[in-house]
């Protein structure tokens, strides 16, 4: 949606939702016809998207009712080399895809009765994290990237000889916390990382070790790895990430980000993508008891009223109709996204690489995808003579030891009464009213959606503006 939004870390979903207000009803599972020729759709898609969007390769995946429907590869693997993707071999970077690993570990946890969800994180640690007007930062605040903390800089390393083992980093790297935990989510790259720790404190094992024995192995998923550099076996079938320069795509070196392993250091496989979805679907196999699935897909907190919010781990892209939840995740190079439909057993991953196109084609295909398989429509337009609160709107996920820069902000106007557009990085949107202080994005809208929603909330003097896309995020109007 926005493309500033890109400089914002590791994980940065666009999706869809559906405010329980304004929904409409819809099937909960996905119609025969919606999926039959689907590989073909996806197909397309990527035929196009290769051509327009400097996407150099790229890896789909999508099951359906307890099996694989198709796992296909698209474009080059390495470019220069001229060797093709393969679905059923070559790696990618799920990114911040790989904190659903890390939340799966730290359930693993709960249910071992070594970790209490309502616990001061700092009962599992060796360091101390502050409490904020003498309140701590519970467990369950970690998976609703509600603990109330600055954004941190620094997660990656130039060269290997410059990796700082993340149960170091995170110890001299503790971000300030700016308001209460529980009561705002914004998105914490730390604290998933935290949540890690707390699973290497009470396991005893090495995480890297922990997510190897009690995730990947009994889940089959050999070809998936949190270890940077990528062990031998697997570091040949790895894409390569790349950036569009002067009308070609170069190759990068394989990203590093071990400062924040549990966040977001993950390589995984197409295949290997799918046993975790199915598992996760079949109600936790090998790995999760059911209860602990329920919860991972469960609602905690919400920034805005009537808009979804975080999971438990996982965002929730639309309450109902049928309820979707799911992960995405960007590095420097692959841009990825994992999303599950638990109603109708549906659940597809996508991680594309290649120039700065490879970011909004994960998101354009998602969003062709749900809107193919679960179409909605539009929200009834309703007139009103509402004031819209206009001005620069600023995230609340940035480092606040660091000044803020206004170029990132949302210019919000006011277009008469029913009607507001939005200017981010150069780009315009517009939005008209669907209910008091909700507005449905009409820029790019399409048949079937999925149609963008935002709401304004809060006081006057603590107006705050969320979006259906980013549940993980909300941004304050800037005063003077």
């Amino acid at each position: 949606m926005f493309k500033s939004l890109r400089r914002a870390g590791l994980a940065v979903l666009l999706a869809t939702a559906v405010p329980p207000a304004t929904a409409r009803p819809a099937p909960v599972a996905a119609p025969q016809q919606r999926l039959a020729g689907l590989a073909d759709f996806v197909d397309g898609v990527m035929a196009q998207q290769i051509a327009t969007r400097e996407v150099a390769g790229a890896v789909v995946t999508v099951v359906h009712g307890g099996r694989v429907l198709f796992t296909r590869g698209y474009g080059f693997a390495d470019v220069d080399k001229g060797l093709a993707v393969d679905g059923a071999t070559t790696l990618f970077r799920p990114g911040s895809v790989s904190k659903m690993f890390t939340w799966t570990a730290l359930l693993q946890q709960v249910e071992l009765g070594r970790v209490s969800l309502d616990a001061d994180v700092n009962t599992y640690l060796d360091f101390k994290i502050p409490l904020h007007d003498g309140k701590p930062i519970r467990v369950r605040d970690l998976l609703s990237h509600t603990p109330g903390m600055s954004d941190v800089s620094g997660i990656t390393a130039p060269t290997v000889d410059k990796l700082t083992p993340y149960a170091d980093w995170i110890k001299t790297h503790v971000p300030e916390r700016r308001w209460p935990a529980g009561t705002e989510v914004s998105y914490s790259n730390y604290g998933a990382a935290l949540a890690g720790y707390i699973v290497e404190r009470v396991s005893g094992e090495p995480f890297a070790d922990y997510a190897d024995r009690h995730i990947f192995t009994p889940l089959g998923m050999t070809s998936t790895t949190f270890r940077e550099p990528l062990p031998a076996a697997l570091a040949p079938r790895m894409a390569s990430g790349y950036r569009y320069d002067k009308g070609r795509l170069t190759a990068k070196p394989f990203e590093l980000f071990s400062s924040i392993m549990p966040a977001g250091s993950a390589t995984s496989s197409g295949p290997d993508m799918t046993r975790f979805m199915l598992a996760l679907l079949g109600g936790g196999g090998a790995i999760l008891k059911p209860a602990s699935v329920r919860l991972l897909v469960s609602d905690s907190v919400a920034n805005a009223p009537d808009l979804p919010g975080m999971a438990h781990g996982f965002f929730v892209l639309r309450q109902a109709g049928p309820r979707i939840v799911g992960h995405g995740g960007n590095t420097g190079d692959f841009h990825s996204n994992m999303i599950l439909v638990p109603e109708a057993g549906i659940g597809f991953f996508i991680s594309e690489t290649g120039g700065q196109g490879s970011y909004g084609g994960r998101t354009e295909l998602t969003e062709a995808l749900i809107g193919r398989l679960f179409p909605q429509a539009p929200a009834p337009r309703v007139a009103a003579d509402e004031a819209i609160p206009a001005g620069a709107y600023r995230m609340n996920r940035r480092d606040y030891s660091r000044p803020a820069n206004p170029a990132y902000d949302l210019a919000v106007t006011a277009d008469g009464s029913n009607a507001l557009t939005i200017v981010n990085d150069g780009q315009t949107t517009r939005w008209e009213r669907i209910g008091p202080m909700l507005y449905e994005k009409t820029t790019g809208a399409r048949a079937g959606g999925p149609y963008e929603r935002l709401r304004f909330y809060g006081d006057e003097g603590q107006r705050r503006l969320s979006f259906t896309s980013l549940p993980h995020v909300t941004y304050h109007l800037v005063t003077p």
